[in-house]
């Protein structure tokens, strides 16, 4: 079995094998002794949990576990797995990089191509089983049920992935709706439907390359916010932050015009505590109670 960690990654391929158990977990309310050793300070939060179940031999019983390039956290943590296993600091399985390419250039397609075909050898899945696993996807995706309109305002979350639906629960608690993807939800997009015709790890490469979840993509990340905020009927705008995203904060400025150009008042929380610890409960509950949806 083998799990894996990160957005922008081939679920597709992933069903192929019959030995995928999901995303990697993560638990940052408690002591992490070992990635407190390991780890500078700006790794993602999520990573230093990770660290902490591989230290205590939580991940013992996967094979593997598959991390993201298209994140730059994952593919650190990529690289400090490998020097701790190499040295004898940890155990536990081998840690794998998808090393996708996400520049707009057909160079990028072949790149993933070919980072797509290493994979599925090292996992045993040819042309043949990815071929099924996508008709299969497609089916499901083509068959989803579409979310059904909130009765209450829409309040978009967006910024950091966050760690669950913590703070989607504080703006219940101002009566409104939220919406906002947590880390999970990015890391368990399928994408939209990958093309059938020709050859499977060709079409799964062009769908991966084409998508935008991911902190290295080359992208208009303000009219993707525009695009978000105009799917979810949203008529306020919280933009979380946390302390350690050192993307997303360069596009910040535009993002918050963008908003502000659709008429939605936004809040600005920059610099956050992951676990959402400090106080921000209090600041949306202030920010809500004030706005006349």
């Amino acid at each position: 079995m083998f799990a894996y960690a990160g957005p922008n990654l081939p679920h597709d391929l992933f069903d192929a094998t019959g030995r995928n158990a999901g995303p990697i977990g993560w638990n940052i309310d408690r002591a992490m002794p070992a990635a407190d050793r390991w780890l500078e300070s700006k790794f993602a939060p999520w990573t230093r949990s990770v660290v902490q179940d591989w230290a205590d031999g939580a991940l013992d019983h996967l094979e593997a576990v598959i991390l993201s390039r298209a994140d730059d956290s994952a593919q650190r943590l990529y690289y400090y797995l490998c020097e701790l296993r190499r040295s004898g600091a940890i155990k536990g399985p081998e840690p794998l990089m998808l090393d996708i390419a996400k520049i707009a250039r057909e160079s990028s397609v072949a790149r993933t191509e070919a980072a797509l075909r290493k994979l599925g050898e090292r996992l045993g899945v040819d042309a043949a089983m990815l071929s099924a696993a996508i008709a299969s996807s497609n089916a499901a995706r083509q068959n989803a049920v579409p979310v059904t309109p909130s009765t209450t305002p829409v309040c978009l979350i967006a910024g950091s992935p966050l760690p669950d639906d913590r703070l989607h629960r504080e703006v219940a608690q101002a009566g409104w709706s939220a919406a906002g993807r947590t880390l999970a939800d990015e890391w368990a997009d399928r994408g939209p439907v990958v093309d059938q015709s020709g050859d499977p790890f060709a079409a799964l490469a062009r769908q991966l390359h084409a998508r935008h979840l991911d902190t290295r993509g080359f992208y208009n990340r303000t009219a993707a916010l525009r695009d978000q905020a105009l799917a979810a009927g949203a008529k306020a705008a919280v933009l979380w932050l946390i302390e350690e995203d050192d993307t997303t904060v360069w596009h910040l400025p535009a993002m918050r015009a963008g908003l502000e150009d659709m008429g939605l008042p936004v809040l600005v929380a920059t610099r956050r505590d992951w676990s959402c610890r400090d106080g921000i409960n209090t600041e949306i509950a202030a920010f809500l109670e004030g706005i006349q949806p």
